[in-house]
C-alpha cells in the first residue's frame, strides 16, 4: 500500500511562484512513474507532469517551460515548482504513483491564482 500526501498549495497572484511536494509512505525509487494531476472545478482530471524513475519527463503544453517536476528518492518525495502562474492553472493538484499496474492517488492539494 502506498500513501501519498501532499503539500504546498496555496493563494497566489498571477506571475507567482509555488512549490508541491508529494511525500510518500513508501520507496519511491521502486515507482515506475510518478506524476501531478489538476482537476479544475467542472474539468476533467488532467496529466500535468510526469517523470519515470529513470528520471525521463513529460509535460502538458499547458505547463511547458513554466512547471518542473523531479523526485528525491532519498526523502521519499515527488517535487512540482510552478513559476509564472496563471489563473487557468488554478485547481486540485493530486499526487499520482504508479507501481504494480496500480494508480494511488493523495488527498489533494489546493493551488489558487489571483488575476
Amino acid at each position: 500500500q502506498v500513501q501519498l500526501v501532499e503539500s504546498g498549495g496555496g493563494l497566489v497572484q498571477a506571475g507567482g511562484s509555488l512549490r508541491l511536494s508529494c511525500a510518500a509512505s513508501g520507496n519511491i525509487g521502486s515507482m515506475n512513474v510518478m506524476g501531478w494531476y489538476r482537476q479544475a472545478p467542472g474539468k476533467q482530471r488532467e496529466l500535468v507532469a510526469s517523470i519515470t524513475n529513470g528520471g525521463s519527463t513529460t509535460y502538458a503544453r499547458s505547463g511547458k517551460g513554466r512547471f518542473t517536476i523531479s523526485r528525491d528518492n532519498f526523502k521519499n518525495t515527488l517535487y512540482l515548482q510552478m513559476n509564472s502562474l496563471k489563473p487557468e492553472d488554478t485547481a486540485v493538484y493530486y499526487c499520482n504513483a504508479f507501481l504494480g499496474g496500480l494508480h494511488y492517488w493523495g488527498q489533494g492539494t489546493q493551488v489558487t491564482v489571483s488575476s
